[in-house]
């Protein structure tokens, strides 16, 4: 008998969404970094543990507006906690209860989906009154079905979400493959790794105002018949001097940019590299439909 369940990841921006989505799903498909906002649009990532399907869907953390593609991140998040069988709702156990996790905790309420309260990074607290403590806070907002504290880079306390999940998974197909593990094309993916890349390279007045996309993809072989991936990227920045600042003095920042992303390319895809990244200026465009659209951010 094979069954699914359908799960949204939901909270604060570097709550750790990302993180553990990847952790869950044992591959890296989501872009991880410290900056806020580093995930943009919903990701599913899969995984098929014997007759069960999983389906995650990460999302943008949820924060107050700004502009026109906050507003199409804000949006995704209340679409993908609608109509899932659970949420889970990640919170940073060192920061206190902000007001958009109010308002997303509150919009729980009248919906028919459980909620898995995930109190993330529980490894920087000193002991366990204070996870308590913080449990409590949270608990008193909501009525979760199940509160578990856990520390995603320790890897502490995912085996009792994924049992969790599991006990409520129900009887139907596999929506999925169930040898795939996201259901996000190769260029998107290509270009959330060069993008992470440059988010944790980059001076945090840069990052919000970078996109990449890919522009040429093929495959070939060296003189000693080894196949060679070829990446053709370009990185979109919002001003001039954001330009300068991701080249760097002499290409060295881009280089950088380029070296990091090609090592995680090699080990995601299992193929030798070979990247090319421009960059170019497409002033504001974070506010222009058009622009967000063929970003996929919308």
């Amino acid at each position: 008998m094979t069954k699914n369940i359908f799960v949204t990841i939901a909270g604060r921006a570097n709550a750790g969404k990302s993180s553990l989505l990847n952790a869950l799903v044992g591959e890296k498909i989501a872009a991880v970094s410290d900056k806020p906002q580093t995930t943009r649009t919903k990701i599913t990532g899969v995984l098929t543990k014997g007759e069960t399907q999983f389906v995650f869907m990460d999302t943008p953390g949820m924060h107050k507006a700004k502009n026109k593609l906050s507003e199409h991140m804000v949006n995704t998040v209340n679409e993908t906690i609608t109509g899932v069988d659970m949420i889970i709702l990640m919170c940073d156990c060192t920061k206190k209860i902000s007001d958009n996790e109010k308002s997303l905790i509150a919009s729980f309420k009248g919906g028919k989906s459980k909620v898995i309260l995930a109190l993330n990074k529980i490894d920087l607290l000193d002991n366990k009154e204070e996870v308590i403590a913080k449990l409590a806070e949270y608990s008193a907002l909501y009525d979760f079905a199940e509160v578990v504290p856990i520390s995603v880079v320790q890897n502490d306390g995912l085996d009792i979400i994924m049992d969790i999940l599991e006990k409520n998974a129900a009887e139907g197909p596999h929506f999925f493959p169930d040898d795939k593990f996201t259901d996000q094309p190769e260029k998107v993916i290509m270009a959330e790794i060069i993008r992470e890349k440059a988010l944790r390279n980059l001076n945090d007045e840069v990052p919000h105002g970078v996109a990449v996309t890919i522009e040429q993809l093929g495959e070939r072989e060296d003189r000693s018949g080894e196949a060679i991936l070829d990446i053709t990227a370009t990185i979109f920045c919002e001003r001039e001097s954001h330009k300068g600042i991701i080249i760097g003095k002499g290409g060295s920042m881009l280089r950088k940019i380029g070296q990091d992303a090609r090592a995680d390319l090699e080990d995601f895809f299992q193929i030798k590299v070979n990247l090319q990244c421009w960059v170019k200026v497409k002033e504001g465009w974070r506010n222009r439909e058009g622009m967000i659209k063929n970003f996929g951010l919308s």
